[in-house]
Parts: structure tokens; sequence; C-alpha cells
């Protein structure tokens, strides 16, 4: 396995509300998760985040965010890409994770917690991504998803 393409980072000036953006293309294979995690995490400056919510939060919703693009997006198609792309403010880490897929209806997602979903293994990823992030919302096609992390 290689890994995903190099990162590309772009600064932008101190006066704008994004300091740093990062972005990646993904191939549409759940081996490129990992590496493509640490590749991001790994260039995270320190400042918005602390070190555990990078660690954790940010690394776990990532993940979660970019195997449901690959799998239930692009559906596994070597063909296609997942573009992620990170804007580091000063107050907050924002990602930005858009498969080339149909997209879906969040609003369609059934709660995981009600009983007769308890005993499921799958329907969770929405349920997990709004547990780790302070805010997640998608576009109206419903094939990007903007995870925010808000400093602290």
């Amino acid at each position: 396995m290689t890994t995903p393409q190099p990162l590309q980072i772009r600064r932008r000036a101190t006066g704008g509300e994004t300091e740093i953006e990062l972005s990646l293309d993904v191939p549409s294979d759940l081996e490129y998760v990992g590496p493509a995690v640490e590749l991001i995490a790994d260039e995270l400056p320190g400042g918005p985040l602390s070190l555990r919510r990078i660690r954790f939060n940010f690394r776990t919703a990532f993940a979660e965010a970019l195997a449901n693009a690959i799998a239930y997006g692009n559906r596994r198609d070597p063909g296609r890409v997942v573009r992620v792309r990170v804007e580091v403010a000063r107050d907050a880490v924002r990602l930005h994770v858009t498969d080339e897929g149909n997209g879906f209806d969040p609003a369609d997602v059934p709660d995981p917690t009600l009983p007769e979903r308890l005993e499921r293994e799958d329907g969770r990823g929405l349920f997990v991504l709004r547990s780790l992030v302070d805010h997640v919302a998608f576009n109206e096609k419903g094939n990007s998803v903007c995870l925010t992390l808000r400093a602290g």
C-alpha cells in the first residue's frame, strides 16, 4: 500500500479567519483511512485544539467520516476519490470530507439509541460524529460533511 498523495499546505494571510489550510485526495480504499488520518493529524499545529482533542476527537471523527465517504458515498469505487480539506483558524478546526457519491439525507438516518436499533451494528456513524465534535453540517446534496471542533 502506498501513502495517499502528499498534503498540499497553503497558508493564508494572518488577517484572515483561516490561518492554515490542508488538503488531501484519498483513494476509495479503506486501507487509506489510517494513513490519511495520521498525515493530516501530524500536520495540525498546536493552537486551537488541545493535544488530547487532536489525539482522540479529531482522529476518531476524521476516520469515521472518511471511512463512511469511501464505503457508502463512493461505494469503494477505485475510480473515485474523497476530497479532504482542513481549515485551521484561531478559534476552531473545520474538517471537510467530500465524496463523489449521490449523497444522502442525514434526517433519514434513524437514531441508533432507539430500543429497536440497539442491537444493530450499523447506523452509528453520524451519532458518533455528533458526540465527538462541536458541530456537524452537511451540504444540500449530502455528499459533503463539515466537522467543527472549537478551541479547547
